[in-house]
């Protein structure tokens, strides 16, 4: 039954979104929800759909509800236009508190004559005081299923002050270089599946389109991928979650990712490190626990700035890892001298903020989006630098 709604909530969307551009591209008007609900009582009648009375209709009116936000999301420029789901790929159904009730441990849904033994992997929480709003089961393409349950909770308390700040260089080498502290070894999650990943993709090259033994091959695949995926997001979170338990500020780069992986020849290392996700974990984390964010301007000299005394080198060779001062002599480890000026730009960033850098570069909820500090402020980061000298 799961799989069978699955389907159909597919099948929903992808009629939607195609009436949606259908119309759009001959007479320029946009599709409201009740247009979209309208038709999909006009899809039920449709013999040829008919199977789409066969499951709850609380799944199929939330996919509506779920492209119409999507669409709000494009036109206000918080994301990409939607796409049409593919069988091949996550499925998810999401049933509001009218369609499903909970008994203990087990998870009754709408038209399902049995109920799903849930496990609950949240010891301190009580599922029977939880109180869901509603529930959403998923089946990712390694075959594993998910129940999420979406609560409302109060907000935790934010989390004590430290007086400390810290600046952060990531890169290749190690992931992260910090500018007080040993820098985080980078944990190369996907060389330890790359040999057997790319045997069971020889495999399933080999087998016949539409066979068993291609879904199979398929299947080992994507569950090593969902090891590798689930060894990077836990590595993410450790990481995020000690910066910001530690520190008042978190001063980082902003760096263009999708223009970097545009270089062939770091592309493949560039997408393993999980750079964006990190920011991402680390901007929703500050805001939440009542930290600061600091976002340097990409085009910040971090690794040619002395930190010591300020003094501006004309260029630098990626291939050099030290350098020695022209100006005070100071001898720097290039990671480590960038992650110090960046936590110097953050910190002059937050001054000019008011003393506050948490209003401009972290994630905020709701309407209107807040803009980035660099779209805010027509000064950059850099504010202070001196310039080249000595011909240098």
């Amino acid at each position: 039954m799961l799989n069978r709604t699955f389907g159909c909530v597919r099948v929903a969307w992808n009629q939607t979104l195609a009436a949606r551009r259908s119309r759009y591209a001959t007479e320029r008007k946009t599709t409201s929800y009740a247009a979209t609900d309208r038709a999909l009582t006009a899809m039920k009648r449709d013999p040829e759909l008919a199977f789409l009375g066969e499951v709850s209709c609380v799944p199929l009116q939330q996919a509506l509800r779920h492209q119409h936000a999507a669409f709000q999301a494009f036109f206000a420029r918080r994301a990409r236009y939607p796409r049409f789901k593919s069988r091949h790929g996550r499925q998810s159904a999401t049933w509001t508190r009218s369609a499903f009730r909970m008994r203990g441990t087990e998870l009754h849904l709408a038209k399902m004559t049995a109920p799903l033994k849930v496990i609950w992997t949240w010891p301190e929480v009580d599922l029977a005081a939880l109180d869901p709003t509603s529930v959403t089961v998923v089946r990712d393409p390694a075959g594993r299923w998910f129940v999420t349950f979406h609560a409302e909770i109060p907000d935790p308390e934010p989390l004590p002050a430290t007086g400390a700040g810290i600046g952060v260089d990531l890169g290749l080498k190690n992931f992260a270089v910090l500018s007080d502290g040993p820098p985080i070894p980078h944990p190369r999650h996907m060389d330890r599946y790359e040999q057997r990943l790319k045997r069971y993709q020889r495999r399933r090259a080999r087998c016949q389109k539409n066979s068993a033994n291609r879904r199979k091959a398929a299947r080992k695949a994507a569950r090593a991928h969902a090891r590798v995926a689930d060894a990077r997001r836990d590595f993410l979170h450790q990481a995020s979650t000690d910066l910001i338990r530690r520190h008042d500020i978190v001063a980082i780069e902003d760096l263009a990712v999708k223009n970097m992986v545009r270089n062939r020849k770091l592309a493949r290392a560039i997408s393993r490190t999980g750079w964006a996700e990190f920011r991402r974990q680390l901007e929703y984390k500050a805001q939440r626990y009542g930290r600061a964010i600091a976002v340097a301007d990409r085009w910040y000299p971090s690794s040619k700035t002395c930190s010591a005394c300020g003094f501006l080198l004309a260029s630098l060779d990626l291939g050099t890892r030290h350098w020695t001062c022209p100006g005070c002599g100071a001898r720097h480890d290039r990671d480590v001298n960038a992650a110090r000026n960046i936590l110097a730009a953050g910190l002059a960033a937050a001054a000019r903020n008011g003393g506050d850098a948490c209003g401009a570069d972290v994630r905020h909820e709701g309407q209107p989006p807040v803009q980035t500090a660099v779209k805010q402020e027509p000064l950059r980061a850099t504010a202070g630098i001196p310039a080249p000298r000595g011909g240098e």
